[in-house]
């Protein structure tokens, strides 16, 4: 987890390649729709995320302060400011360009692969927040709960599944070697549609690589069930987890008869924090998941605000206009 220990080590990393900044109350850290340079650590003061609206004024989504980080998006991708950041008293900080992160991480020194990680942990923390707050409206593609997932005998994949993975977007970025090394920490298997892969709240033991099929991933609030995300060829399941050390909490059915690379909690994060060049490559992929999940999961968003205006229920509406906002920055591409 993302404790105050490592959220320490974290920024003292991150300040060896910052540069100091100030503001005075009232200036401006972040214009919205401005292309994104990188990432501000707030040492001192407090500053307010804020979105233009439609017809005019602004709306504030967000306050910040002490120890607070905005735009680590950034950091990992190019993107655009979804909200202007303007500082609320005087702001003392430091500024992290995404070049000089990208070159730190490039050079592989324990410093360096700690700030990946640490963003990991960060993009994270966002994602689950922005689940929670979904969970509490309902969707229109809530239904009741089926009940649980049978389990089903695995089976030997009936294909060259290790000639397949390069072809997969996970593998975005590794050589040959570097993908070698990681199915090799793993076990190939096969499973039929409507399996189980795993239930909400059991031990992350493990976790997956979908080769071949697809799998849906579901919350059960209360007696509903709702969709999360169906998750298809390249697609990491049940890694958070892993990285956090806790229990899943989701569920896993196969939708489409699959092939799986299961990789085992201990040597997945033996792997993942360690320092070799497949370790980085590995975080890369984790950060291109979570990008991937945020963009759905504001996908989801951005249909709740809809229907909420549809039905007329404003307040809601802004409620979720808020939530949404409140991201500051929204990534494009790399």
């Amino acid at each position: 987890m993302y404790t105050r220990a490592r959220m320490a080590l974290f920024h003292e990393n991150l300040v060896a390649i910052a540069r100091p900044v100030s503001f005075a109350e009232g200036a401006r850290l972040l214009r919205q729709g401005e292309p994104s340079r990188g990432a501000f650590v707030i040492r001192k003061g407090s500053v307010e995320a804020r979105v233009a609206l439609p017809g005019g004024g602004t709306l504030a989504v967000a306050q910040l302060g002490e120890g607070a980080m905005l735009g680590e998006t950034a950091l990992i991708e190019r993107g655009v400011c979804s909200a202007s950041v303007v500082a609320c008293s005087a702001v003392e900080g430091w500024f992290v360009a995404r070049e000089d992160f990208r070159a730190m991480v490039a050079s592989r020194d324990p410093g360096a692969l700690e700030l990946q990680r640490g963003i990991t942990r960060i993009l994270a923390a966002k994602l689950h927040a922005l689940n929670a707050r979904l969970r509490e409206h309902a969707a229109e593609e809530d239904r009741p709960a089926r009940g649980a997932d049978p389990a089903a005998a695995e089976s030997a994949p009936g294909f060259d599944w290790r000639a397949f993975l390069r072809a997969l977007p996970f593998f975005e970025g590794f050589d040959d070697e570097e993908v070698g090394e990681l199915a090799s920490l793993g076990r190939a298997f096969s499973l039929p549609r409507g399996a189980r892969l795993f239930a909400a709240a059991s031990a992350a033991e493990r976790c997956f690589l979908m080769v071949r099929g697809a799998a849906e991933i579901y919350s059960t609030p209360g007696s509903l069930e709702r969709r999360i995300a169906i998750a298809g060829p390249g697609e990491l399941i049940g890694y958070l987890a892993v990285l956090e050390r806790r229990p899943h909490g989701a569920s896993a059915r196969i939708r489409e008869q699959a092939c799986l690379l299961e990789f085992p909690a201990a040597g997945f994060l033996e792997l993942y924090e360690g320092p070799s060049g497949t370790a980085v490559r590995l975080q890369h992929a984790i950060h291109r998941s979570l990008l991937r999940s945020l963009a759905r999961t504001n996908t989801q968003l951005t249909r709740l605000i809809s229907e909420a205006g549809l039905r007329g229920a404003h307040a809601k509406s802004r409620e979720l206009e808020t939530v949404l906002r409140s991201q500051i920055v929204t990534g494009t591409s790399d």
